[in-house]
C-alpha cells in the first residue's frame, strides 16, 4: 500500500472514530449536569463517592493499558487504541484480557457498539491453546437492531437470556399496555450502555442498564445442562473454571469500552458495607407492654394478625401525644409518658380502607397521616389511604377531631380532598407531610408494576411519580384545595399544577427537617439502587431514565434532561428496599444530632447519614448496630425524639433510640 493511500485510510479511520465517540448522534448519552457526581460514565473512568464507599476499583484509568494485555500475549496489540478515555477496537487485533484473575466479583462496564456491530464481555477466561470464547462465558454485546445475531445484547451467549417477567404479563393484562415479547433494556447503537455482571459462588446475575436480566449459579445442574447444549460443549474447559480473566472481545467490529470497574465480593455475594464506622447508638422498645385499642393478635378464625404501624407522628398541639396509624385503617393515640401504656382508638376507617391482606395489596392500605399546622384551633388532620370502595384509587381526605373528646376523631367527618387513580397495586407512595410553608406535600409512586411501563415518572401530565404540593386552606373550582401560586409548573402547558418535583419511583418516605426545612425523600429502587434525595422545587430526579446515578433501561420513554442526582445511594448487595426517616433534632441522643436516620426493610439495617446542606458535602454514613429489624416507618414526637416501627405479631413493634452507656 502506498504512503498516500495509507495516510488517507488512517485519516478516514480517525474521522470515523471521532464521529463514533464525539458525534452529535450521541448527545443524549453524553449530556449531564454534574460530570463528577452524576450518570456513571459522563466523567469517564472515575469513581463517584458512592462507588468509593462501596469498594469499587477502576480496571481502566482512561489513559493507559495498565492491567491489560492481549490474550496469550504480553501486551495489548496495536488494533486496540485509547481514544477520548475509551478502549476502542479499531482494527483486527484479537481479544484483550486483564492481567489479574478474579473469582467472586462484580464488574461494571460501559460499551458503545457501532451500527451492525457485535462484541462481548467474557469472564472466567483461561489462557491456553484454545481461544477466550472456548473457556469463558460471554455477555453478548450487540446492536440489537442491525446486529445480525439472534443473541441480543446482555444475553449470556448460548446459555441464558431474559424471560418475560411477571410484572410485564400483569401490566399487559391489567392496563392493556402493548409491551414487547421479551425484555430489552439496551440503548441503540451509538449510545453508551451499562452492564453489571455479578459472579459469585452463591449467585451470579447480569443487569443491562439497571434492569435485571437473569440469575444463574455456576456449576449447578441447570448450568451444566445448558453448557452441555451450547455450541461450545465440545471444548473441555468451557464454563468449568471458577476464576479467570475478564476479556473484551474483538469480533471484527468497531466497539468502545469505558468506566470499567470491579469490586471484590464474598462467595456468599455480600459486598463491603459502605459505612464510615458505627454510631454509639442503640435501640430499645419505646413503650414496654403496650396494648392497642381494638386490635388482637388472632382473629375469630384463629389466624394471626400482623400489627403494622405505618405512621407515627404528633399533632403539634403541645399535648405531648403521639398518633400511630396502622396499615389496616386505624389511628391510635398514646402519650409516651404514660405507664402502663394503653392506646386509645382515635380513628377507625377500616370500612373504607383496602386491607393490605387482600390479594396483591401488600403496599396498599392506610399509608399517610398528617396534622394541620393549626390543628389546635381547627381540629383538622389528613389521611392518605387506598379505597376499598373504588378499585385502584388512592384517597387524600380531611377528618375532624371531636369537640367533646380530644382523643376521638369523627370518622363521618371525612371530606375527600383528592382521588388519585392508580394503574397497579404497588408503588402507591402515600407519605404526606405539611411543609414549613403550611402546604401539604404528597409523595406518589410511579403507579407500579416494573420498569415504569406507562412512563409516568417523567410525565408532567400525570400526578404519579411526583411529590405534590397543595393548599388545603382553599377551594378552587371543583377542587377541595388550592394550587400555590409559586408551584413550579403552574404555567407549563400540559403539566399538572400540583406537581412540586418529579421523577420518583416510589417515595418511602418524605420528611422535612424541622430545623432547616429541607425536604428529604427516600426513593425505593428496582433491581439495584436505593437512593436518598434532597428535593427542591421543580426538581427532576430522573426515574425512569435514570436510577440513582446510573442510566436505566432503554431510552424510548421521556428523557431526564439535567436530572438531579441523589445525595446518597446504595446497591442491592447492601439492601433492597429503603425506608426513609428524618433528621434527628431531639434532646436525648446527642450522637444523632443533625443526622438523617434511615433503614432498609429487607436487610434490617439502620444507618445515620451526616450531610452538610450549606457545602452540599456528604460527611459520613455510619451503621447503627441492631439485630435485623424490618423497619416500616420512622416518626417524630412533639419534642423531636425519633421512633421507628416494625411489623409484629404481638403489637410490641415500636422502638426509639438511645445513647450507648
Amino acid at each position: 500500500m502506498s504512503f498516500p493511500r495509507l495516510r488517507t485510510r488512517m485519516l478516514l479511520t480517525f474521522a470515523l472514530l471521532c464521529s463514533f465517540l464525539c458525534g452529535n448522534a450521541f448527545v443524549h448519552a453524553d449530556t449531564t449536569t454534574d460530570p463528577a457526581e452524576f450518570v456513571a460514565g459522563e466523567n469517564a473512568n472515575t469513581l463517584n463517592r458512592f462507588e468509593k464507599a462501596a469498594g469499587w476499583e477502576l480496571l481502566f484509568d482512561g489513559k493507559t493499558f495498565d492491567g491489560w494485555r492481549g490474550f496469550n500475549e504480553e501486551k495489548v496489540t496495536d488494533g486496540w487504541k485509547i481514544i477520548n478515555g475509551a478502549i476502542v477496537r479499531t482494527e483486527r487485533s484479537g481479544d484483550i484480557i486483564t492481567d489479574k484473575e478474579f473469582d467472586n466479583f462484580e464488574l461494571q462496564i460501559e460499551y458503545k457498539i457501532s451500527t451492525g456491530g457485535n462484541s462481548g464481555i467474557m469472564f472466567n477466561v483461561v489462557e491456553g491453546e484454545t481461544g477466550a470464547p472456548y473457556t469463558g462465558p460471554e455477555v453478548q454485546i450487540n446492536d440489537n437492531e442491525k446486529g445480525q445475531d439472534p443473541q441480543k445484547a446482555g444475553w449470556l451467549y448460548q446459555l441464558y437470556k431474559p424471560s418475560k417477567p411477571n410484572w410485564m404479563k400483569q401490566a399487559e393484562a391489567q392496563v392493556g399496555a402493548n409491551l414487547p415479547s421479551e425484555m430489552d433494556a439496551t440503548r441503540p447503537a451509538g449510545e453508551w450502555n451499562h452492564v453489571l455482571l455479578r459472579v459469585s459462588k452463591a449467585q451470579c446475575e447480569v443487569l443491562m442498564n439497571g434492569v435485571s436480566y437473569y440469575k444463574f449459579n455456576l456449576g449447578s445442574d441447570d448450568w451444566n445442562e445448558r453448557v452441555s447444549k451450547s455450541k461450545f460443549a465440545q471444548h473441555e474447559m468451557f464454563g468449568k473454571a471458577r476464576q479467570g480473566h475478564i476479556c473484551l472481545q474483538d469480533h471484527g467490529n468497531l466497539v468502545a469500552f469505558r468506566n470499567i470497574k470491579i469490586r471484590k465480593i464474598r462467595a456468599n455475594a455480600e459486598a463491603p458495607p459502605p459505612v464510615d464506622g458505627k454510631l454509639a447508638v442503640t435501640v430499645e422498645p419505646a413503650f414496654g407492654e403496650i396494648t392497642w385499642d381494638g386490635w388482637e393478635p388472632i382473629d375469630d378464625r384463629g389466624n394471626s394478625l400482623e400489627f403494622r404501624p405505618i405512621v407515627m407522628t404528633n399533632a403539634g398541639d403541645d399535648s405531648g401525644r403521639m398518633f400511630v396509624a396502622t396499615q389496616d385503617g386505624t389511628v391510635q393515640v398514646i402519650k409516651p409518658s404514660d405507664d402502663p401504656q394503653q392506646a386509645k382508638l382515635f380513628l377507625d376507617i377500616r370500612d373504607r380502607v383496602l386491607s393490605f391482606r387482600a390479594p396483591g395489596a401488600n403496599e396498599e392500605g392506610l399509608l399517610g397521616l398528617a396534622f394541620h399546622p393549626d390543628y389546635g384551633q381547627n381540629g383538622y388532620f389528613y389521611a392518605y389511604y387506598t379505597s376499598s370502595k373504588k378499585e385502584l384509587t388512592s384517597v387524600v381526605s380531611r377528618f375532624t377531631v371531636s369537640k367533646d373528646n380530644p382523643n376521638r376523631a369523627l370518622s363521618d367527618s371525612e371530606q375527600v380532598v383528592m382521588e388519585i387513580p392508580q394503574p397497579f397495586h404497588n408503588h402507591n407512595g402515600g407519605s404526606i407531610e405539611f411543609g414549613p410553608d403550611g402546604y401539604l406535600y404528597i409523595g406518589l409512586g410511579d403507579g407500579g408494576s416494573g420498569n415504569d411501563p406507562l412512563q409516568n415518572g417523567l410525565d408532567l401530565s400525570t400526578w404519579l411519580g411526583s411529590v405534590l404540593r397543595i393548599d388545603v386552606d382553599k377551594n378552587e373550582g371543583d377542587r377541595h384545595y388550592g394550587i400555590p401560586a409559586d408551584n413550579p409548573f403552574v404555567d407549563t402547558e400540559g403539566a399538572q399544577p400540583e406537581i412540586f418535583a418529579y421523577g420518583f419511583r416510589n417515595p418511602w418516605r418524605i420528611n422535612f427537617d424541622r430545623k432547616t426545612g429541607a425536604l428529604w425523600v427516600a426513593d425505593v429502587g428496582q433491581d439495584y439502587w436505593e437512593e436518598i434525595n434532597l428535593v427542591a422545587k421543580g426538581g427532576n430526579y430522573g426515574w425512569s431514565d435514570v436510577e440513582g446515578t446510573f442510566a436505566f433501561s432503554d431510552d424510548e420513554g421521556p428523557t431526564a434532561a439535567n436530572p438531579t442526582g441523589p445525595i446518597w445511594q446504595y446497591d442491592h448487595l447492601v439492601g433492597k428496599s429503603i425506608t426513609g426517616g428524618t433528621v434527628y433534632r431531639g434532646p436525648s441522643v446527642p450522637e444523632l444530632d443533625g443526622v438523617y436516620v434511615y433503614a432498609d426493610f429487607v436487610t434490617g439495617k439502620l444507618w445515620g447519614l451526616k450531610y452538610n446542606e450549606q457545602s452540599q458535602h456528604l460527611e459520613w454514613n455510619k451503621l447503627i448496630p441492631t439485630d435485623m429489624l424490618t423497619v416500616l416507618a420512622f416518626g417524630e414526637s412533639e419534642d423531636g425524639e425519633l421512633y421507628f416501627s416494625i411489623p409484629s405479631g404481638n403489637g410490641q413493634g415500636i422502638y426509639k433510640f438511645a445513647s450507648v452507656k
